[in-house]
């Protein structure tokens, strides 16, 4: 999985197993474009911006990613 040392923890999805579930962090430590983490089960990761992260929630939000799950 990745290392996830020094990041802060925001979310986990799922989380009723243990099978390393995706979670969110904040990387204090990275530059502002790669701040948001979304890491999944496979130990790949995703960087954003805090940007592009709340435009992907607006997104969710408004019900353009329900046709996914």
């Amino acid at each position: 999985m990745s290392d996830i040392s020094g990041l802060e923890p925001v979310a986990t999805f799922c989380g009723n197993c243990n099978c390393g579930c995706p979670q969110l962090f904040v990387d204090p430590a990275a530059p502002a474009e790669r701040r948001v983490v979304l890491t999944d089960d496979f130990g790949q990761r995703v960087q954003m911006s805090a940007d592009q992260f709340a435009s992907l929630i607006e997104e969710a939000k408004a019900g353009k990613l329900d046709g996914i799950a």
